[in-house]
């Protein structure tokens, strides 16, 4: 059993978060920066681009934005562009990781995912 069933009680939990709003072609983070917070994508697509190269596209609402720069408290690694009109809840990434540990199992399940998605890829 999963430790987040769904994300249903995740996403409840932004509901009291600002939501920003991104047009088509606007960067979302950019690669080398430091924003001390995280990006959770309520709606839209964007482009993860390392060194002009487009490497993935999310649409995924849900999806986490900038967790490995505060986990590994290092600059983004890329830039994230919107790709279409892209929503976001935005968080203080320390108040949210402190102060909801939903948040927290949430961000460790997504990079577990990734990670098992990668190297179930070679």
């Amino acid at each position: 059993m999963p430790l987040i069933a769904d994300n249903a009680a995740f996403q409840n939990s932004l509901a009291n978060l600002p939501v920003v709003t991104y047009q088509p072609g606007e960067t979302v983070i950019v690669d080398g920066s430091k924003t001390d917070r995280l990006l959770i994508l309520r709606k839209g697509t964007v482009a993860i681009v390392k060194d002009d190269t487009e490497i993935s596209r999310v649409a995924e609402p849900g999806a986490v934005f900038g967790e490995l720069s505060i986990l590994l408290d290092q600059p983004h690694t890329a830039d994230v562009c919107a790709l279409e009109t892209s929503q976001f809840h935005v968080a203080n990434a320390t108040t949210l990781l402190v102060q909801n540990p939903i948040a927290v199992l949430y961000v460790a399940t997504t990079l577990a995912h990734r990670l098992d998605r990668e190297s179930r890829s070679y």
